[in-house]
């Protein structure tokens, strides 16, 4: 009787749905819908403002335990120490060159549109300008005392990324001194990994309430006779930008890495997604760990260089602040020669780095170095204060894709990126798995023989 019963193959394990792209279907409707509510009753859509503030916070929750858990085992699977110093004076070198091109670039099209000249300022908006300074700005020796967290735990609960950079730093090296002693460690930490990224998909469900919120708040307070009156700043400031991005980092991507940048934010498209709804790029910051990881970059290149770019790799604001300078001075009717531009810029680029991770930075900072570098322009950051939260979006939107350039760029230079898994993710033969945010079918980091170390990331 057995030998005449049929053998039935083994059903195929079921393949589970990808749900997740009617999230971010419900996210543009979010949007449309709360650019409408924001315009038909803008008082009520103001008071929406905490469920996009609320969302971003739940983003931000989970900002420390990815960034420490990425570099830790990065840095924790790497065997050799200098080849993290590498990564990191590489990726510094890189950053400080391209915030003085975004400098230039919005220096050469602040002097050509002149956006500000026949503007008149009143006193209200000259006290508008002056509550906009913060302290929050630190000067260059308080900020770099700043990266030390007064205990190992505060690190992780005082919301500052360069703290838990530091942290994480220290702890991926003592674990790579210690061998295989420190691989049961790598092991539980892979697990917490797993874990947070699983909550983080969790929140991501909650992105349409606070995109909802976010976007109907905005369009409540400033309305659209705000952007009509500074339509031309706003529209230079985003050609500018887009200029900088697909032009100035396409071509070096292309150059240095063979890639389209087309391909690459196609690849990211859910991320810009987030940005432009949440004006946040704190918001996609896990997420771009994550993806970047998948699409073949080793995770000590993606450990260092994302959170690093983060508050050094400013671009967009960089580009904001040198058409906001210009703008400001030409309304106030003091405009500035080159001689006076440049020494405040360089001020500024300074300065940007004090205000990291603090919120509102790019207005913040703004008003704080005007106040120590050239007061008298104060008295007119009241007159971009209506559009700011505006042009906070094309400098997320900026900083973010610089963010994502740097990193294949890194990878690229240190030989740590696997062009061909680059080019299978980018053609969609290897979708990045929305559900759990990791890529599971990576090897263990804590698992790898020392002797295959070399032999982990193809150049």
């Amino acid at each position: 009787m057995a030998a005449n019963t049929p053998v039935t193959a083994p059903a195929a394990p079921r393949v589970k749905r990808d749900r997740t792209h009617y999230l971010y279907i419900a996210v543009i409707a979010a949007v449309v819908l709360g650019i409408a509510v924001g315009l038909i009753w803008p008082d009520a859509a103001v008071q929406l403002k905490p469920l996009g503030t609320g969302f971003v916070n739940l983003i931000k929750m989970m900002i420390s335990p990815i960034i420490f858990c990425t570099i830790v085992l990065g840095i924790g699977s790497v065997r050799k120490a200098a080849k993290v110093g590498a990564v990191g004076g590489i990726a510094l070198g890189y950053f400080l060159v391209m915030s003085l091109v975004a400098l230039a670039i919005g220096l050469v099209v602040g002097n050509v549109l002149h956006p500000g000249d026949g503007l008149h300022l009143t006193n209200a908006l000259k006290a508008t300008g002056h509550a906009q300074v913060s302290s929050d700005a630190l000067p260059p020796v308080d900020f770099v005392l700043s990266i030390i967290p007064t205990s190992f735990v505060s690190a992780f609960t005082g919301g500052q990324v360069l703290q838990t950079l530091l942290v994480a730093l220290l702890a991926g090296f003592a674990l790579q001194a210690m061998g295989s002693v420190g691989q049961p460690v790598l092991r539980g930490i892979e697990h917490i990994q797993r874990l947070v990224f699983r909550i983080l998909s969790m929140v991501m469900w909650a992105a349409p309430v606070g995109a909802f919120g976010a976007i109907a708040a905005v369009t409540g307070s400033a309305g659209l006779d705000a952007l009509k009156s500074l339509a031309v700043l706003m529209l230079g400031f985003y050609v500018t930008c887009v200029l900088f991005v697909f032009v100035v980092l396409g071509a070096i991507l292309r150059v240095v890495a063979g890639l389209n940048v087309f391909s690459l934010f196609k690849y990211l498209a859910r991320e810009f997604l987030l940005i432009l709804s949440t004006s946040s790029s704190e918001s996609a910051l896990p997420r771009l760990i994550a993806k970047m990881e998948h699409l073949g970059v080793s995770k000590p290149v993606v450990g260092i260089t994302v959170p690093t770019g983060y508050s050094f790799n400013l671009d967009g604001t960089m580009i904001y602040m040198t058409m906001a300078s210009l703008y400001i001075a030409d309304a106030l009717g003091t405009p500035m020669s080159v001689g006076e531009q440049i020494p405040l810029l360089l001020f500024l680029l300074l300065a940007s780095k004090g205000a990291a991770g603090v919120s509102g930075a790019g207005l913040a900072t703004l008003a704080g170095g005007l106040q120590s570098h050239k007061p008298a322009l104060v008295d007119g950051v009241g007159l971009i204060v209506g559009i700011d939260r505006f042009m906070s979006e094309a400098r997320a939107l900026t900083n973010f894709a610089g963010n994502a350039v740097a990193t294949v760029l890194v990878g690229t230079w240190t030989k740590e990126i696997d062009k061909e898994r680059v080019r299978r993710v980018l053609s969609g033969e290897l979708p990045f798995d929305e559900t759990t945010l990791m890529d599971e079918g990576r090897e263990s980091v804590a698992e790898v023989p020392e002797s295959r170390e070399e032999g982990l990331v193809k150049a």
